[in-house]
């Protein structure tokens, strides 16, 4: 193997990669351990034969040698794949070779134990590791681990044979051609599991099957399969996670006195000889095949498309309804990530919230819209209900990407019994526990957030009580309707709950969130962004959606932008009413805050913060609940969202509700007529009152605001 061929294959990449949105992320380099190694990696696409020699040959600075199938060596193919360090299956000197190679260091060894591709992903039957391919099913191979295990053999017996027979020692040294035994004694062998998983995993036509079906006619099924897949996935963006797993010794192999004995006997013997210890060698060979195939199967990165495909094929349920399966998906990814053992992707890593509210990353609609595509799911009356048989049929090995990619991804995580189990157990509970057990972890997790923001930033005779800002439910008579009610910018839930309370004597159930930031410091708010506001608010949606059956979203201030913003996003709103929407703050310091941030921005690149000006002085109206110190960058994120919030206002169109004062101190009352005409809805409504405060949901004649909003809500009772 030459150096050239690293250098070609890494051009390739790089050419290759400046086509593809791939990206490529690596776990676990640190278990590369210094040695003679086997890379035991799983095999999916052909995208591994090319890219996984390449990323080794980066991390060990080693050539990296590989097994291909004897049917790849015909024509001018075969002199490729030799200059790119493959091997074929059938060479005569192949164990040799790579024995050779593990005893020196001289190179390193990538196998796919699998043998082969395995496009269904199938590789458990009855708990136990069994390989469906094109031609029925078979255990893995145990070559990696019999090629290992026969390296140290070999070294042991070297260095056994250096003190009690230099002759036979110096034969086995020319049998392999090895010209330094102190190289071949100072290393050891060991098997480094790998395992790659894509995300997302779509067959689609692309340019580059395309172009194959005008440039060839009659393309093999199988070609046109594999370009359509690994094509698609290479264009439009996938993840690509690479994980390293803990290396596997094969010299622990060998402790059996029998293979001791082999080891050290004078007696010559030739590569293929038989010895006695074989058959104990052999049983060595499939436990080390069981563990590496245990470890790289365990390494899966578990992914959006694995929950929502394994809740599908599990649910014992024939009706499916998208929120419930979110539901279940939510609670099982909440589920993961309390066991150290299992490997989730990325995005899988955060809140989870979205997939209850807006879906805004599309991960849900372009799930289901693959599992109606491929019959999984049929609508009808209205209703998608879940096609069993489609989980069930048999279907071609090369075609299995296209024709059934559900099960394909729900394949990929049977070896992970702590996944399994967890996702057996939300599959099959009943839809009302499961929205149960979503409103309490939401309730719980909003609560834990808050006490663990309040302990970090509370700031001695500053900060006010814990309950001012602890969000809170306020219980209805009936769950036909609930509200979603957000507290302004400095406040705290403490500011909504005289409206709260009234509305729940009205009989709605209320849920005032804490955004984000507030009810802490200032310090903490400083750190805050929209977007973890929006968060907060999701959050309050979701609960009251695991309640009610019909969802207002409602708001003070900054928290009826937060309200029209839940609205423009979420069709299935009953409505929206907002109070002192700030689409204008007439503060003079609102008026300057872009250029104060941009100057904070930049005497923090120039590590000056002594000449930030971070807060200024506020003089609120209700000092008990609010902050008296105001971030530069709070105000910001304010005209931030409002920002994003504009455009997005013609998309409302439910029934909505705009309360104002007359001489609002805070907000421009053109401000919130702004707002009230921009709103998409056909049924809306503007109510000005004549008051000289920003703050009215309390104090003097706020009992009338607290009136309109409670006779809006009744007419969408």
């Amino acid at each position: 193997m030459n150096r050239f061929a690293y250098r070609t294959t890494g051009l390739a990449i790089k050419a290759l990669s400046n086509l593809s949105k791939a990206r490529l992320r690596l776990h676990g380099q640190a278990n590369i351990p210094a040695g003679s190694l086997i890379f035991a990696v799983n095999h999916f696409t052909r995208i591994e034969t090319l890219l996984m020699p390449y990323v080794i040959h980066q991390l060990t600075r080693l050539p990296v040698w590989s097994l291909a199938d004897a049917e790849f060596f015909r024509g001018p193919f075969s002199r490729l794949l030799e200059q790119v360090g493959a091997v074929s299956t059938r060479d005569p000197e192949r164990d040799r070779l790579i024995i050779k190679t593990l005893l020196t260091g001289e190179a390193n060894w990538l196998i796919f134990p699998e043998g082969g591709m395995v496009k269904t992903m199938k590789v458990m039957e009855k708990g136990r590791f069994m390989i469906a391919w094109a031609a029925g099913k078979r255990p893995p191979h145990t070559g990696a681990a019999a090629l290992a295990i026969r390296a140290e053999f070999y070294r042991e017996r070297l260095r056994c044979l250096a003190r009690s027979a230099p002759l036979e020692c110096d034969r086995l040294m020319g049998l392999f051609n090895l010209e330094s035994l102190e190289r071949v004694l100072g290393r050891s062998t060991f098997i480094v599991p790998v395992n790659i998983t894509y995300y997302p995993v779509r067959a689609r036509e692309n340019i580059l099957s395309d172009l194959a079906r005008r440039l060839v006619d009659e393309i093999p099924d199988r070609l046109v399969e594999e370009l359509m897949t690994e094509g698609s996935m290479l264009l439009s963006g996938v993840d690509i996670d690479i994980r390293f797993g803990r290396p596997l010794a094969a010299a622990e192999s060998l402790k059996r006195v029998a293979v001791a004995r082999d080891i050290c006997s004078s007696a010559r013997l030739d590569f293929d000889d038989p010895i006695a210890s074989r058959k104990f060698l052999r049983r060595e060979a499939v436990a080390l095949m069981q563990r590496y195939m245990a470890a790289i199967y365990g390494m899966t990165t578990i992914n959006y498309d694995h929950l929502f495909a394994t809740l599908l094929r599990r649910s014992p349920y024939a009706r499916v309804d998208s929120l419930d399966l979110c539901r279940r998906a939510f609670l099982l990814a909440a589920a993961l990530r309390g066991q150290p053992e299992l490997q989730v992707h990325a995005a899988l890593a955060g809140d989870q919230t979205h997939l209850l509210v807006d879906d805004r990353r599309g991960i849900v609609k372009d799930f289901m819209g693959l599992a109606i595509e491929k019959g999984n799911l049929k609508k009808r009356d209205g209703h998608y209900r879940r096609d069993r048989t489609s989980f069930a049929s048999a279907y071609r090995f090369h075609r299995a990407r296209i024709e059934n990619p559900i099960d394909v991804m729900a394949n990929a995580v049977e070896p992970l019994r702590p996944f399994q189990r967890a996702a057996f157990r939300y599959a099959a509970l009943p839809a009302f526990w499961i929205r149960r057990q979503v409103r309490d972890r939401l309730l719980r997790d909003a609560v834990e957030e808050f006490r663990a923001d309040y302990r970090q930033y509370h700031i001695e005779g500053e900060s006010k009580a814990m309950d001012v800002g602890m969000p809170f439910l306020v219980e209805g008579r009936s769950d036909r309707l609930g509200v979603v009610l957000c507290h302004g910018y400095m406040a705290a839930p403490l500011e909504v709950r005289e409206l709260a309370v009234f509305l729940g004597r009205q009989g709605f159930w209320v849920y005032a969130p804490r955004l984000r930031g507030h009810g802490t410091s200032p310090q903490d708010l400083s750190q805050r962004s929209y977007q973890d506001w929006l968060q907060s608010v999701d959050r309050g949606y979701a609960i009251v959606a695991g309640i009610c059956r019909k969802v207002v979203a409602g708001g003070f201030s900054t928290g009826a932008g937060l309200a029209l913003h839940l609205a423009a996003r979420v069709e299935s709103l009953a409505g929206v009413f907002a109070i002192s929407a700030p689409m204008r703050l007439r503060d003079f310091n609102a008026r300057f805050a872009p250029a104060v941030d941009m100057w904070n921005r930049l005497m923090d690149r120039a590590s000056r913060t002594g000449a930030k000006m971070e807060f200024v002085e506020n003089r609120p109206e209700n000092p008990h609940i609010n902050y008296v110190r105001n971030p530069v960058s709070g105000v910001r994120e304010i005209e931030r969202l409002m920002d994003d919030l504009e455009p997005r206002l013609a998309g409302i169109e439910v029934p909505a509700l705009v309360v104002q004062s007359s001489n609002d101190p805070v907000v421009d009352p053109r401000g919130s007529e702004k707002v009230f005409k921009k709103i998409g809805s056909r049924d809306k409504k503007y109510v000005l009152f004549s008051m000289n405060r920003h703050g009215i949901l309390l104090g003097e004649d706020s009992e009338k605001v607290h009136q309109v909003v409670g006779d809006f809500l009744r007419q969408l009772h």
